[in-house]
């Protein structure tokens, strides 16, 4: 009797059904879980002929179809923060020759003219010769540190070691940029993937919403079921929205990270290589990182930096011997004076008291060294919890690539079993309302499983040896 009564049933339903359909547009669009024909029943047709349109010179240049890699080389080449690092290496240098000119000899050329009262002296002012000539005279000076006693050496081995920093450092944020790009590119791709998710799901629901139309007119559905498609029709239309506006501030973070001020046409291209196994184990990525990362590095040249400043600072507390020459010729001169004067001599200047300024300087600098290398112990703890957080969700992401597969299939079996017993009256829209937010949701954790797996990856080469 239960048989008879399906059989009925089905009897009943299936004509005013076929009936039902005849008022669908294009049933052969129809996505995964709708009421349309199946592919093995699509008759294709032959493309309808198409007129070539002529360029107008309003029409916007066609897209740039660029990969990751293109991306990373663009930002490099027009992101700006990329020119600021390198020339703060660059001035950096310069601080370098800077402090090491100490070492070489100066030498001035002197000009000198003087009109002076007969018989006359200077008898107020500093200590100096009081006698006054008239004279005109021309020369040059010379001096010449002899030692220091390591003061000036080590400054100069503090600016190199300080150059060396920035350069790592000036590495450090090209990486920086082009994790930024990777992120960027993969959130792009990943945006689209749902939007296109989002438009197939509201073209299904709609095609949903018809045909309960129909069939409420028809008096074979209730007024109840017409109001649960359209509040699904309505939840995809709001998800559309959502992924439309993700898509183009995706897009603008991109073309911002690449270096352009105004939003960029690109057609993003897919990274189509399969997908790798993580490394086995996250220590060895640690000393790779600690041996490779350009922040360590940078740090430690810090660290050796400030410990050079602090012996040259306490270098400077001892004597400094240099030496001194002049020569030159007067031709206009008082006859009391030779035509032409030459000396040599050597100066020792031996700190007394200054108010205890470079023991002070001193104490400052050994702070300021030990601070480096706490400085260097904390960031190698981070670097350490960063690279093995990134090699666990890199992990994660990996196993969820396959899981999130397994998981649409599942869903877009549940959602054609739903159809076809909504379709036979054997169940009520709320089960296949479920079904398809099932399959939404699976579709969406799908399609971006994959972006957020190759960006763990990005990630993961970042915090190790760099991309």
């Amino acid at each position: 009797m239960k048989w008879f009564c399906l059989i009925l049933i089905a009897s009943s339903v299936l004509p005013c059904w076929a009936q039902s359909t005849l008022i669908l547009q294009n049933p052969s669009d129809a996505p995964v879980g709708s009421f349309g024909p199946s592919e093995d029943e699509q008759t294709p047709s032959a493309p309808a002929p198409q007129a070539q349109a002529t360029p107008s010179p309003t029409q916007p240049p066609p897209a740039l179809r660029i990969t990751v890699k293109d991306a990373e080389a663009l930002a490099l080449k027009n992101n700006p923060a990329i020119s600021v690092a390198r020339l703060s290496a660059l001035a950096v240098h310069q601080v370098t020759r800077e402090v090491r000119s100490n070492l070489w000899p100066s030498a001035y050329a002197n000009l000198t003219g003087v009109d002076a009262q007969e018989n006359s002296r200077i008898s107020a002012g500093a200590l100096n010769n009081p006698i006054i000539y008239e004279r005109a005279a021309a020369g040059a000076t010379v001096s010449q540190l002899i030692t220091d006693f390591g003061h000036t050496t080590n400054l100069v081995a503090s600016a190199r070691l300080h150059e060396k920093a920035e350069d790592q450092n000036a590495l450090a944020t090209k990486e920086e940029i082009l994790l930024a790009v990777d992120q960027a590119f993969y959130e792009a791709l990943q945006s689209a993937a749902v939007l296109k998710v989002a438009d197939q799901t509201v073209a299904s629901r709609q095609m949903l919403s018809d045909q309960v139309q129909a069939l409420t007119n028809s008096k074979l559905k209730s007024a109840l079921d017409l109001s649960f498609a359209n509040v699904n029709l309505a939840q995809a239309k709001l998800l559309q929205l959502d992924a439309q506006n993700n898509n183009k501030a995706a897009m603008a973070s991109l073309s911002a990270i690449l270096g352009f001020n105004t939003l960029q046409n690109f057609e993003l291209l897919e990274d189509t290589s399969p997908f790798t196994q993580p490394p086995p184990s996250a220590d060895e990525l640690i000393a790779e990182a600690f041996s490779q990362r350009p922040e360590i590095l940078a740090l430690e040249f810090e660290s050796e930096s400030a410990a050079k400043l602090h012996n040259a600072e306490r270098d400077a507390l001892l004597p400094t011997i240099s030496a001194l020459g002049a020569i030159g010729e007067a031709p206009v001169r008082n006859d009391h004076l030779s035509s032409w004067y030459g000396a040599v001599g050597v100066n020792v200047r031996i700190p007394v008291f200054n108010g205890f300024l470079y023991t002070a300087r001193t104490h400052e600098a050994d702070l300021r060294a030990q601070a480096a290398n706490e400085r260097l112990v904390d960031l190698r703890n981070r670097i350490s919890r960063d690279v093995r957080t990134s090699w666990l969700n890199a992990n994660t992401n990996y196993e969820r690539v396959s899981v999130s597969q397994q998981l649409l299939d599942q869903a877009n079996q549940a959602l054609n079993l739903a159809s076809t017993r909504y379709r036979l009256g054997l169940s009520s829209i709320v089960e296949l309302s479920q079904a398809q937010l099932q399959q939404t949701q699976a579709e969406i954790g799908s399609v971006t499983a994959g972006y957020d797996y190759r960006l763990a990856l990005s990630i993961l080469r970042y915090q190790t040896t760099g991309l």
